[in-house]
């Protein structure tokens, strides 16, 4: 049987949301904020949000010649306040893009702006590698430079957007801060199950439990009963719950995986879940 050339490889550095949670606790599934890689091919590697796991990357890509995209779901403090301890940054003859974002401001780099002297001590302008702001047409820069990705906005307070990236004929779905069925709507259930349909992996959001409710409606993350049903609607092989709460405890994600893999089976026992953990990889 011949040997099956990856499309992709997916890895985890941070999984949770709002605050670092480190401790005890949180020993197993990591106390790192949201940072996820995505291999495509020999030298190029996309990174999803820039939260305190991406430290961790840089240390691991400090040795490979690798050109690297950093796109942001949005530029909340959990999802940039790693960036400024990336290794690669303070390697001259590194290529790393990042991409600005609508929020705020017309043009705005907050993985860079945040690098302005008073909030960090080195700035942006004093970087030895080559560090690149994309302010326009970030998509079709991306697709030009190999990636196959397309966008949808969630819902989130402020605004966030969610990516899809396809290679090879499988796929990964990156759905992080966002609320499924909020008290406003910028997009529909039913748009998200079309975005996500048939995904081999769908990694999304799961910050609240019924027991969070109805305090936190509203504030842009989903229950993990509502992100299984978009998964079951949308048939993805595998889900994998992300941005976990800085209060939620190992064991309790370990109870909330079970019981998520659960209902799928029940479903359909081609799909399963696994709740996000640090070192998680997925080949695909």
């Amino acid at each position: 049987m011949p040997h099956h050339k990856l499309a992709m490889t997916i890895k985890f550095w941070g999984v949770r949301g709002s605050v670092p949670s480190p401790g005890t606790a949180t020993l197993r599934y990591g106390g790192n904020t949201s940072c996820v890689s995505v291999h495509v091919e020999a030298g190029k590697i996309l990174i999803l949000d820039a939260g305190t796991g991406i430290r961790r990357l840089g240390q691991a890509l400090a040795d490979e010649p690798t050109d690297i995209y950093v796109l942001l779901s949005h530029p909340h403090w959990d999802h940039i306040q790693g960036f400024p301890f990336f290794e690669p940054l303070y390697q001259s003859g590194r290529t790393v893009y990042v991409f600005s974002t609508p929020q705020g401001k017309p043009v705005w780099c907050a993985t860079l702006e945040q690098m302005d002297g008073a909030h960090f001590p080195v700035t942006a302008d004093q970087l030895p590698s080559n560090t690149q702001c994309i302010t326009e047409g970030v998509m079709a820069f991306l697709r030009n430079h190999g990636f196959c990705i397309s966008q949808i906005a969630t819902n989130h307070p402020g605004s966030s957007s969610g990516y899809r990236i396809e290679k090879q004929g499988r796929s990964v779905v990156y759905l992080t801060d966002n609320e499924l069925k909020p008290p406003y709507e910028t997009t529909t259930f039913d748009a998200f199950v079309q975005f996500c349909r048939h995904a081999d992996v769908l990694i999304h959001d799961a910050q609240y439990l019924e027991s969070d409710m109805p305090h936190k409606h509203g504030w842009g993350h989903s229950l993990v009963s509502q992100v299984r049903e978009l998964a079951a609607a949308a048939r993805v092989k595998r889900l994998v719950l992300f941005h976990h709460d800085p209060e939620r405890t190992d064991d309790e994600l370990d109870l909330i995986q079970e019981e998520t893999h659960a209902w799928l089976q029940q479903r359909d026992p081609s799909m399963w879940c696994t709740a996000a953990f640090e070192g998680l990889v997925i080949d695909l």
